[in-house]
């Protein structure tokens, strides 16, 4: 069982979908989890229908629902590592390996959660995960963390394999859902995603399997 896990993400709902509910079974296993969130999504275009937040506030607004969303899992330690939102892979590489790896060597993580670099969509998920790995890869090998990734970019399964990890979550799907519905800015549909709305059944399929790679340093 992993004790200590870092989880890596550029914006707030990045855990949501693909990770809340591996890490709700985390913490239900004794896990400490601190999770670093590298922005507060201030770019983000959507701003709730109707719109409850606008440019000026929706920083403040994201972060509420990212401490909501932490709640709904069990994670008791956030940090936000101030970083701007869509700009990751433009920060001074110095800076941001730094930030990375000054949370190495605090928290000594068994496993780290991130995205797969170059298979995650958006440029704040690939130059994030890009930054984790770099970092970890400078580490003796034997000091590394086992490092988990997200994947979810179209024929990403023809470049790097099927994921060698599958988490049954459904024993956690309430947590999952709550950590999705927590974020009520970025996912005006999540009001869908409650039991009065689908049936259990099709939430489970949707909701219930996480997919990770386990990133392999050459």
């Amino acid at each position: 069982m992993n004790r200590r896990i870092l989880v890596i993400l550029p914006h707030p709902d990045d855990e949501a979908f693909g990770l809340s509910g591996a890490l709700a079974k985390h913490v239900d296993e004794g896990a400490q989890i601190t999770y670093a969130c590298l922005t507060l999504g201030e770019m983000g275009r959507n701003m709730g229908i109707p719109p409850f937040a606008n440019r000026v506030t929706l920083p403040s607004v994201r972060k509420k629902e990212l401490e909501k969303s932490c709640e709904a899992i069990g994670i008791q330690d956030l940090r936000l590592l101030g970083f701007h939102d869509k700009t990751i892979e433009f920060e001074d590489q110095e800076q941001l390996d730094g930030k990375i790896q000054a949370l190495l060597d605090e928290l000594q993580p068994e496993l780290v959660y991130t995205f797969y670099p170059g298979y995650s969509v958006h440029p704040d998920h690939d130059a994030t995960g890009a930054a984790v790995v770099r970092t970890i890869g400078r580490l003796p090998e034997a000091r590394r963390p086992a490092v988990r990734c997200i994947a979810f970019a179209n024929n990403h399964e023809q470049a790097i394999g099927k994921p060698d990890i599958v988490v049954d979550v459904t024993r956690f799907l309430d947590s999952k859902l709550a950590s999705i519905q927590a974020h009520r800015s970025q996912f005006q549909a999540a009001e869908l995603l409650g039991k009065n709305q689908l049936r259990d059944e099709e939430i489970r399929q949707r909701f219930g399997t996480e997919r990770f790679w386990t990133y392999r340093f050459a």
